[in-house]
């Protein structure tokens, strides 16, 4: 039901962070979280939109961090990435002759806004710095 794409990029993230510098390519990533190098340079894109990352192209490229890991905010990370509800959402719509049925989405969507804000508060209190040196 959730989305692998934080965890991901956050492992991206981090792997990159660990090369100080230097270009990683696209296949020691995927190697090291064990998914497909096209999942990961589709994931570098979306990085590279945001900021997080920068990639060097051709023979011995790869891509490194744009910025600073003590500059990188995991909130913002998380709002990068995110693109579905963090609880899910129903496949089937509620019969609208119940009277539960025919609020509670809009009751749901105020309760996922709300653990979706709590999520990215704490998140926010965070760097890849922060959670980079828990590996050290």
């Amino acid at each position: 039901m959730s989305s692998s794409r934080f965890p991901i990029s956050l492992n991206i993230l981090t792997l990159l962070n660990e090369a100080k510098g230097s270009v990683v390519s696209s296949e020691y990533l995927a190697g090291s979280i064990n998914i497909n190098p096209v999942l990961v340079r589709k994931e570098i894109m979306n990085l590279r939109k945001h900021g997080f990352v920068d990639s060097k192209e051709g023979k011995g490229g790869g891509s490194f961090l744009a910025k600073r890991a003590a500059d990188i905010n995991l909130g913002d990370v998380y709002r990068a990435v995110r693109n579905s509800n963090v609880l899910g959402q129903s496949k089937n719509e509620p019969n609208p002759k119940c009277p539960i049925g025919r609020q509670i989405n809009q009751h749901l969507d105020s309760l996922y806004s709300d653990a979706e804000n709590a999520l990215i508060d704490n998140l926010s209190k965070q760097t890849l710095a922060d959670f980079a040196s828990k590996f050290e």
